[in-house]
């Protein structure tokens, strides 16, 4: 499989976005419960196409990564937070979601942070070691945080800085 081609996202990705997002709902990642009809957009107020970063393969959408301000606050404009990072099944193991996170902390870069952060479930072991591989560090765990499929999970909280690396 070659290298994924990532881009920014435009207002047309939403539907094929959105039908990834939920072929790629698990509880392993996702705190809320399963989507059902009539799903809601893909691209709202909150995330605009302009904060998200798609992955094509072979001239298919088969992943993204929403990077978006985690507070309108001046003092907190220099952090970025991941906020969504799917790769289709049949993508996975072929470099598409460290592609992306090398990419939305590039993306993050040119918008002059300093920081990057992400929340992930503590039992999704292959987000947590592909985060780790990329230079994110634990920072915090919110211990029995949520409870997902009849068991209390944590939620931890990673980051890592921006400069070079």
């Amino acid at each position: 499989m070659s290298d994924p081609n990532i881009r920014v996202a435009v207002p047309g990705d939403g539907e094929v976005l959105g039908e990834l997002d939920r072929a790629t709902w698990s509880t392993l990642h996702e705190v809320m419960p399963p989507p059902q009809p009539p799903y809601r957009p893909f691209f709202d107020e909150h995330h605009r196409p302009d904060g998200c970063l798609v992955a094509e393969l072979a001239g298919s959408v088969v992943g993204y990564i929403r990077l978006v301000r985690p507070t309108p606050l001046a003092s907190n404009a220099h952090v970025r937070q991941i906020q969504g990072l799917a790769v289709a099944a049949t993508a996975r193991r072929h470099g598409v979601g460290r592609a992306l996170l090398r990419a939305a902390c590039a993306d993050a870069r040119r918008q002059g942070a300093t920081r990057i952060t992400l929340r992930v479930l503590g039992p999704n072991t292959p987000a947590r070691e592909l985060y780790a591989a990329e230079g994110f560090a634990v920072e915090g765990v919110l211990p029995g945080e949520f409870h997902l499929a009849g068991r209390y999970v944590d939620d931890v909280l990673m980051g890592r800085g921006l400069t070079a690396y």
